[in-house]
């Protein structure tokens, strides 16, 4: 098939479901398209329902914006360190430079491919006896995988660390029954377009309480006083999600469980067609973990097989991608110390992640078993 003709098969694209521009048309009509209105509030309180456990959340631009106030929120300022899982996005990472502190990374486990808890109370430990205790923890739900939640918090706890729970990719997702994003002493979401649910960018900051909502709130719009002028004693951030996105948002948290349930599906095509391969293997969930299955990922038995199949799929107008590229392997953060077991680089040389979209047809699924076949042949 000639690569022009071929339907193209996204890794991850946006899956409108239906009513996302009702709500939009009614900020439109009612004239409320600024970072504040009915849908934010609204697209906030059916976050809160569906993650229940008393969670708070802040509706604001991007999930990264999240990180970033989480983290001030947290305390964290220039010349701290803040513990980071390498395996991950930049953005899990950036906001701490931001702030003028400096991420520590920390290397994964292969159970779930997230924060190693082992790994993590070896740098803790390590930073202490150099003098520097740790300011915060920023740990991922990578794929939609739930981290190792009781075993990390434990040793957070041990060691009076808090905990900022990146569920950027996690959203639907739950460990022993309790949804992603309410385990951390403050949680973030993301909206990307390539997210389970979009707003086309967004994010939002979940707290444990209405105090701490309405202090993310207060600094995601340029903390302004309470004052008849514009009155600032504190900086702030422009950071809040606007009216228009939110209505979005609303739309797509009445599909977010089908969206769940959809890539779910994408998965299971997959390992049902491709385990038989003894060069495909599949990351399974450990006992008490649900994933969302945001991204669909293989490991295979080499780069040089990872990268005939990336190649091939490409071919064919088919998009996948290498697992995360670690955070201690970018050159940005060269200078930064790691405490590292071998996992993230191995798993980064040879992971790929297969289209995953909640609106792929299986003709689409079919489609790429084919392509990974014909080079397993």
């Amino acid at each position: 098939m000639n690569i022009i003709d071929s339907k193209r098969i996204w890794l991850s694209s946006p899956h409108m479901g239906g009513t996302e521009q009702d709500f939009v048309n009614e900020a439109f009509r009612t004239n409320w398209v600024a970072p504040l209105g009915p849908n934010v509030d609204g697209f906030e309180k059916d976050l809160e329902t569906y993650l229940e456990n008393d969670a708070n959340v802040a509706a604001l631009s991007s999930g990264t914006g999240a990180l970033h106030l989480g983290l001030i929120m947290l305390g964290v300022s220039h010349g701290d360190e803040v513990l980071c899982q390498s395996m991950t996005f930049a953005a899990s990472a950036n906001p701490i430079v931001y702030l003028g502190a400096k991420p520590i990374f920390v290397d994964s486990e292969r159970d779930t491919w997230n924060i190693c808890p082992e790994q993590l109370e070896i740098a803790i430990k390590d930073r202490i006896a150099k003098g520097k205790k740790p300011k915060a923890i920023v740990a991922v739900h990578l794929y939609g995988m739930p981290y190792n939640v009781e075993a990390v918090h434990q040793v957070a706890k041990e060691y009076k660390i808090p905990v900022l729970e990146d569920s950027a990719e996690a959203l639907g997702s739950t460990y022993h029954g309790i949804k992603c994003g309410t385990f951390g002493d403050l949680a973030i979401l993301s909206f990307n377009g390539n997210k389970i649910i979009t707003t086309s960018g967004g994010g939002a900051l979940v707290t444990k309480n209405e105090e701490q909502k309405k202090r993310a709130i207060f600094l995601s719009t340029q903390a302004r006083d309470n004052a008849p002028h514009y009155e600032h004693s504190e900086i702030g951030y422009n950071y809040r999600m606007s009216n228009i996105t939110a209505g979005i948002g609303r739309g797509q948290m009445q599909v977010l469980d089908k969206h769940v349930s959809y890539r779910r599906r994408n998965f299971e095509f997959y390992k049902e067609h491709l385990s038989d391969s003894s060069e495909i293997k599949f990351l399974e969930e450990p006992n008490g973990m649900f994933s969302n299955r945001w991204l669909s990922c293989i490991e295979t038995t080499s780069y040089k097989l990872r990268e005939a199949i990336r190649g091939a799929l490409a071919k064919e107008n088919i998009e996948s991608r290498p697992l995360w590229k670690p955070m201690h392997l970018q050159s940005v953060f060269t200078e930064c110390d790691a405490y590292l077991n071998g996992v993230s680089e191995d798993l980064f040389e040879r992971g790929l992640c297969l289209p995953s979209g909640s609106n792929l047809e299986e003709d689409d699924l079919q489609r790429v078993v084919s392509v990974i076949k014909n080079v397993l042949r």
